[in-house]
């Protein structure tokens, strides 16, 4: 078992990322119907919560059944961050996450996020102002560092600990790699098997696969990991993790139905719940890998990540199920 603060989680716990734009309560839902243990909310700007904006109070609609669940929030300036910090713990998730790793320039430049790592006594007196201003437990999700020649990590990691952060979710590269090359583990382990720090260490970055999951597992001895880009349009990562650790096993690849029903049921539920319009546009970006590596599949794709129209979504979904299944011989999978 991994515990934060009194927050009981299976051993090797996988983890949900906080993703702008993707973390949103139905892409939550499915993850963990497929096995998230943890999840995060998208992030949310201090600024932007304090100053009422309705985009991100939207950001803190939470539910029982996502439990356990965190709020992630950004920002620069003390005092905004402090009442950000107050009123996410009012709206009683489980437990308030800091994003000190986001690397985009929108954020980097109004000294948020990433950028966090240029002024580590910074980064530490506002932790520590946090943690002393809310009764929720504090997480911290960081990067290596800055850039090559300022990997503070694990200073990071040991100054976040002592002033009270229940856990520590690391991704493997700096903010001027953005996104770029592989993510290195190195630090993160040396950070888990560090004998100062006794908080879970959960790695993050790359990765894609149960391989990976476990592999970073048994070389780096983390206590979990934070899953992120690979469950876009693929929910179904996480219990493939699971039955591979328990087994060494495969799960079969969820077959075309199963990837449309799940497609057409993200798209009504998005729909559902912040309106059809944002809903339509924020869904292109899980089409690509719902339906990833299906021949002859351009037109009903173009479709998908064009159409303004529900109704021929909806359609094209039928069309997924039916027509184009026929022609390729998916017929006969099971449902």
């Amino acid at each position: 078992m991994v515990k934060i603060a009194d927050i009981e989680l299976p051993d090797f716990p996988l983890l949900l990322a906080p993703m702008e734009d993707v973390s949103d309560p139905p892409f939550r839902l499915l993850c963990k119907e497929n096995g998230a243990d943890l999840m995060y909310t998208e992030f949310i700007s201090s600024e932007g919560l304090i100053r009422d904006a309705v985009k991100s109070r939207a950001k803190l609609d939470i539910f029982e059944y996502e439990r356990p669940i965190g709020i992630q929030i950004f920002g620069s300036e003390l005092e905004s961050m402090i009442e950000a910090a107050v009123i996410c713990a009012e709206a009683n998730p489980d437990l308030i996450d800091i994003n000190y790793g986001c690397p985009v320039k929108k954020v980097v430049c109004k000294g948020a996020g990433a950028s966090m790592l240029q002024d580590i006594p910074k980064m530490v007196r506002l932790t520590k102002a946090i943690v002393d201003a809310v009764d929720k437990p504090v997480t911290v999700k960081t990067r290596l560092g800055w850039d090559d020649s300022t990997k503070n990590v694990v200073e990071v990691a040991e100054r976040l600990q002592d002033i009270g952060i229940k856990a520590i979710s690391i991704h493997g590269r700096t903010r001027s790699q953005m996104y770029k090359g592989e993510a290195d583990w190195t630090l993160i382990g040396e950070i888990k098997n560090n004998p100062r720090m006794n908080i879970p260490v959960f790695g993050n970055g790359d990765i894609d696969s149960p391989e990976k999951a476990l592999v970073m597992r048994d070389r780096y001895g983390v206590d979990g990991v934070m899953i992120g880009r690979a469950t876009i349009g693929y929910p179904w990562i996480f219990k493939e993790i699971k039955h591979f650790m328990a087994t060494g096993e495969h799960l079969d690849p969820p077959t075309l139905s199963e990837r449309a029903h799940a497609a057409q049921r993200h798209l009504e539920l998005s729909v559902e719940w912040k309106g059809e319009k944002l809903a339509i546009a924020e869904m292109r970006r899980h089409y690509g890998n719902y339906f990833r590596n299906f021949p002859n599949f351009k037109e009903l794709r173009q479709t998908l990540v064009t159409s303004d129209s529900l109704e021929m979504l909806l359609e094209t979904f039928d069309e997924i199920r039916g027509d184009y299944a026929l022609r390729n011989s998916f017929v006969s999978e099971p449902a």
